[in-house]
């Protein structure tokens, strides 16, 4: 099935996709392999995955 996330924030594309448990889990465990495919799955692009991450400050400088 295909959702039209157009319009929608970041954790509504999770929650209608059924992915926020997914990607809780991939924060926790900061899994950035996880992270980027959840993402994914939900529409978004590299640039976004990635000012995604960098705004949860999980990379490792």
């Amino acid at each position: 099935m295909q959702y039209k996330f157009s319009g929608m924030t970041v954790n509504e594309r999770l929650y209608v996709a059924g992915l926020m448990n997914d990607f809780e889990i991939c924060l926790k465990q900061k899994d950035f392999e996880g992270i980027n495919s959840v993402l994914k799955k939900v529409e978004l692009n590299e640039d976004s995955i990635i000012e995604i991450i960098n705004s949860l400050k999980l990379m490792h400088n």
